[in-house]
């Protein structure tokens, strides 16, 4: 059998054809033109930060949009640059085929805020620091105290059970750490404090709660209460 026959010819032929097409559209995708920006926010509607921020950060320094060319591009650069804001949780840059330079960004989620001597700021859904919002202020419990002696992992295990939860979420408004790690919760309705104990059995802790306090609401004894203390996983007790 030859091997030069007009089957291998023109598999031949059809792998240079397409080897050339692959080579011209990479070329006229590199030198495709940028024609403009645009921001995307993905996740939480309301918006913590401007748009108008993120959308400068992709043009970088004196640098013409209408002559800018997708090669000269470093989209991990970009990314890394958008993601350096502390509102940010995520971020992805990138060229769409109509030459529209894009990223798409998620925020943070803001699960407590905290008033301390060096200012205020949010926890995130992390457990990280996240700076106040000029465009939005977030409706969150409170967080004061030692609250560097807790991980960060539990407080927002703590933060985002009461998030999920309508129920912790309408009625659990601030928490106290203490410096043995210990916390003190505040009840929106009623003055008693309740006594958390440390950040751990977090969600049989909320659920104690919860069935306690659908019991005492009924019988209209909630206000007689000072303490409710949840350091036991088995019990609730209650202090006058």
């Amino acid at each position: 059998m030859r091997f030069f026959n007009w089957t291998n010819i023109r598999l031949a032929l059809m792998i240079t054809v397409v080897i050339f097409l692959f080579s011209f559209t990479s070329y006229r995708n590199g030198n495709r033109k940028i024609t403009k920006t645009e921001v995307q926010f993905v996740g939480e509607s309301t918006l913590f930060l401007k748009p108008e921020i993120v959308n400068k950060l992709l043009i970088e320094k004196n640098q013409d949009l209408k002559t800018l060319k997708k090669e000269d591009l470093d989209l991990n650069k970009l990314e890394s640059t958008i993601q350096q804001y502390k509102m940010i949780q995520k971020t992805d840059v990138f060229v769409t085929v109509d030459g529209v330079l894009k990223a798409v960004v998620k925020q943070k989620t803001p699960l407590a805020r905290v008033f301390d001597a060096n200012g205020s700021f949010y926890i995130d859904n992390e457990g990280n620091n996240m700076p106040l919002s000029d465009n939005f202020t977030a409706r969150v419990p409170l967080l004061s105290g030692e609250i560097n002696v807790i991980k960060k992992e539990r407080l927002a295990e703590l933060f985002q059970l009461i998030q999920k939860d309508d129920f912790l979420k309408k009625n659990i408004i601030g928490v106290n750490v203490l410096s043995d790690g210990s916390m003190i919760l505040a009840n929106r309705n009623f003055d008693y404090q309740i006594h958390f104990g440390k950040a751990q059995s977090i969600n049989t802790k909320f659920n104690n709660y919860k069935a306690f306090f659908q019991k005492a609401v009924s019988d209209s004894i909630l206000k007689k209460y000072r303490i409710i203390n949840l350091n036991f996983t088995n019990q609730v007790v209650c202090i006058k």
